[in-house]
C-alpha cells in the first residue's frame, strides 16, 4: 500500500463512510471523495517532499483528524510500520513525545526493543535524561543523520 493510498483509505473509512450513512447517501458525499483523493496527494507529496515544519504540520493534521481523542496519539507499534507512521517518523519523530519507549523506537525503526538497547548502549543512539530515547534521535537516524 502507498501512502496516497493509506492516506484515502483512513479518510474513506474514518470521515466518509459514516458521512456517507448520515446523509443517507447523498451525492455531495462523492464530491468531497474526489476533493479528498486529491487532496490525499498533495498531502503525501507535502510528507515526502515538502519541507519540515510542513510536513510536521500536514502530519499533525491527519493525525489529529484521522485518530480523533481524549487521549496524546499513542499508536500501536504495529502503526509505524505503515507508509503514513514511516512518513510521519522520518518527518516528525513522533509528533507530540519528546521521547519513545525502547519499544516504540524499535517499532520507529524497524528492529527490536532490544537492538534499540543494543544501539543505546553502543552509543549509536542516545538515551533521553528522562528514560527511552529521544523522538529527535529516531527521526535523524531514519534520514541517515546518525553521528
Amino acid at each position: 500500500m502507498t501512502l496516497v493510498e493509506q492516506i484515502v483509505r483512513l479518510l474513506d473509512v474514518r470521515l466518509l463512510d459514516p458521512l456517507e450513512v448520515l446523509l443517507e447517501g447523498d451525492e455531495t458525499v462523492d464530491a468531497v471523495r474526489v476533493l479528498l483523493r486529491t487532496r490525499a496527494k498533495r498531502w503525501a507529496d507535502t510528507l515526502l517532499n515538502g519541507d519540515d515544519p510542513a510536513a510536521t504540520m500536514t502530519a499533525a493534521r491527519l493525525i489529529a483528524n484521522l485518530y480523533p481523542g481524549d487521549r496524546a496519539f499513542d499508536p500501536p507499534a504495529d502503526w509505524w510500520a505503515t507508509p503514513l507512521g514511516q512518513a510521519v517518523a522520518v518527518r516528525a519523530g513522533h509528533p507530540w513525545a519528546e521521547s519513545v519507549s525502547y519499544a516504540t523506537a524499535g517499532a520507529m525503526l524497524g528492529i527490536t526493543r532490544q537492538g534499540v538497547h543494543d544501539l543505546v548502549r553502543r552509543g549509536r543512539l542516545p538515551r533521553h535524561p528522562d528514560g527511552g530515547v529521544p523522538s529527535a534521535a529516531i527521526r535523524d537516524r531514519l534520514r541517515g543523520e546518525t553521528p
